[in-house]
């Protein structure tokens, strides 16, 4: 099959859009292990019951730093520790000498002060790499800003959309084609003629992170059509399905933006609701018609 020609080529993308690949894909699991090294802290702090997380929003803010360096350094007393407190946590301080009273010693100071500085170099890594990934990039300067109109998604979004797609749309026969290779597309099973669901279809799974953590900030967003798809859905379905389903219009819209070489033009969050409408109507007509009547639709002013 393969000398006459009957099995189609793999993707493959041209070599720097591919070298752009290996960084952004380096950057998700450095920002794993921040993410793990940050959860293991967090469990340490636990062990000494120092429940700091449960009043910060994170044990990494710029306060929570200044309090675990002073507990690393020996100071024990809460009140002490809580006017470490900067900005907004000054108005938690009673909350942080609560969460700040436990019995944190010379082990756990030791385990915390190497996680610190492991969460050190994993930010100066970070560093390095966006600024490493911004120079690999610039070839797609165009095509990222153009992406980062669609809401939530970011310059690091972008990056890795151009990242594992090649930015060139034209190797995609059509926009249900991509989705179904990113993996964001409804699988569907098929046996003697009979379709039903399957649950969900394996694909990129770099690119569709990526694309569900762009949904989640969409559904942030106010009056957009991607906050509005993700809550009808969600009231149903489950958030998950809806960020699948908002991921899947993310990449959707990226494929005709980067065809078409245009900005992302928002439908608006009341689209879904006319659509449904006109829908309703022409069930109706269509019911209507079947009984033998002539329908003349004559909308309200």
């Amino acid at each position: 099959m393969l000398e006459h020609g009957l099995v189609r080529p793999s993707f493959m993308l041209p070599p720097p859009v591919r070298r752009l690949r290996m960084l952004t894909r380096y950057r998700v699991l450095l920002m794993g292990d921040r993410t793990r090294d940050t959860g293991r802290l967090e469990t340490m702090l636990e062990d000494a019951s120092i429940k700091l997380s449960s009043v910060a929003s994170s044990v990494t803010t710029v306060s929570a730093r200044a309090m675990l360096a002073a507990l690393i350094a020996g100071e024990a007393d809460p009140e002490v520790l809580a006017q470490l407190a900067k900005g907004k946590m000054r108005s938690k301080i009673p909350d942080l000498i609560e969460a700040l009273t436990g019995h944190f010693d010379a082990d756990h100071a030791r385990l915390a002060a190497a996680m610190l500085g492991r969460l050190d170099q994993v930010e100066v890594s970070l560093a390095a790499l966006d600024k490493t990934i911004e120079t690999a990039s610039r070839p797609w300067a165009h095509q990222i800003q153009l992406l980062q109109t669609i809401p939530g998604v970011g310059l690091k979004v972008a990056q890795v959309i151009i990242a594992e797609t090649g930015g060139d749309m034209s190797q995609f026969p059509s926009a249900a084609h991509l989705a179904a290779w990113a993996g964001v597309a409804p699988a569907i099973h098929e046996s003697a003629g009979h379709r039903s669901p399957a649950g969900a279809r394996h694909g990129n799974k770099w690119l569709t992170s990526m694309l569900v953590e762009a949904a989640v900030s969409a559904s942030r967003s106010n009056n957009t059509y991607l906050s509005a798809q993700q809550s009808r859905i969600a009231s149903r379905r489950g958030a998950k399905r809806a960020q699948i389903a908002a991921a899947h219009s993310i990449l959707v819209s990226a494929y005709y933006m980067l065809q078409r070489n245009e900005p992302y033009h928002d439908l608006g969050p009341e689209w879904l609701q006319q659509r449904h409408e006109q829908t309703h109507t022409r069930r109706l007509v269509a019911q209507l018609e079947r009984l033998g009547h002539t329908v003349v639709i004559d909308p309200a002013a």
